[in-house]
C-alpha cells in the first residue's frame, strides 16, 4: 500500500512491524513476513542511515526501533497506522497480537 511512497514492499513491512511491536531484529522481521533477511537488513540499514530508525546491540544481535528524535516520527506513525487499518483483519491481528513466552500449562483459554 505504501510501496510507491517508501520505495519497496520490505520498507513498508519493516516499518509496520516496528510500529506494532516497538522493536525488532532482522531475522525476526524477515521470519514474520516470510521475506529474505538480506533485503530486510538492507531496508533497516537504509532507514537507520536516514535517521528514521536507531539501533542498539544486544549481544550479537542488532535491535532496531523508531528514532524518537526523527523530525517526522509522529506523522510517519500516523501514516503507518492509517495504512495498517486497510490491511485485512487477520493480517492486523497477526501483527498486533503476539506472545513472547508460552502460556501456563493449566491456564484456561
Amino acid at each position: 500500500m505504501l510501496e510507491p511512497i517508501l520505495g519497496s514492499k520490505n520498507a513498508e513491512r519493516v516499518l509496520l512491524y516496528l510500529l506494532a511491536r516497538q522493536q525488532g531484529y532482522t531475522r525476526e522481521i524477515a521470519r514474520f513476513w516470510g521475506a529474505d533477511p538480506d533485503s530486510v537488513h538492507k531496508q533497516l540499514s537504509r532507514l537507520e542511515r536516514g535517521g528514521v530508525l536507531d539501533s542498539r546491540s544486544a549481544g550479537r544481535t542488532r535491535i532496531y526501533r523508531f528514532n524518537p528524535r526523527y523530525s517526522f516520527i509522529k506523522e510517519l506513525k500516523a501514516l503507518l497506522s492509517k495504512a495498517l487499518s486497510f490491511y485485512p483483519q487477520n493480517e492486523q491481528d497477526r501483527l498486533l497480537v503476539f506472545r513472547r513466552r508460552p502460556r501456563r500449562k493449566d491456564k484456561p483459554l
